[in-house]
């Protein structure tokens, strides 16, 4: 099974951080299937590659198609993003996730702090918070140090966004009463 179905079935937050990464390498391979094929998909055995490939250019479709091809998201990622926002609504309007709501306010004035330093005001405060852990993402991969506020931050954002994934997949199985 792709590592993108394992994920969408166990953890909606890693999937999409995971998706806003393949995003980010078929742009890094010019959006061109043939680098894409040569550079990852040849990494995979070989009774997964075509299927592999065929979802590879599924994506480099959808992107041209989209107009993301230099930035932004796709809509299956911007869905993710409505989906956990409505749910994340629902679980705060409600008075029986009181540790959802405690996660929360941990977590807000990071997300206010994160905002009032040029996060787009407009985009849901969970798209604030995918932005954040995204960019440590990316400052651990080019083993850039990350300072005590930001690994608070991440702590804070990161409890808050596992427990609104589980939330999610108990809600996906219809075990979740709101």
């Amino acid at each position: 099974m792709f590592i993108s179905k394992q994920l969408k079935q166990q953890n909606i937050a890693e999937y999409l951080i995971y998706m806003w990464q393949v995003e980010d390498l078929i742009r890094a391979y010019g959006c061109d299937m043939e680098r894409v094929r040569e550079n990852l998909v040849s990494r995979f055995p070989v009774e997964q590659q075509a299927e592999l490939a065929q979802w590879y250019e599924d994506l480099i479709e959808m992107m041209r198609r989209e107009e993301v091809m230099q930035r932004g998201h796709l809509q299956i990622n911007k869905n993710v993003i409505t989906w956990l926002t409505d749910l994340h609504l629902q679980l705060l309007a409600s008075s029986k996730f009181p540790y959802y709501n405690a996660a929360y306010y941990k977590a807000l004035p990071f997300i206010v702090e994160l905002r009032a330093k040029g996060a787009n005001k407009e985009e849901p405060e969970l798209e604030t918070c995918f932005e954040a852990l995204y960019g440590i993402l990316l400052l651990k991969l080019q083993k850039k140090e990350i300072g005590e506020e930001t690994r608070k931050a991440q702590e804070a954002i990161t409890t808050m966004l596992f427990m609104l994934s589980t939330y999610y997949i108990e809600d996906k199985k219809g075990m979740l009463e709101l």
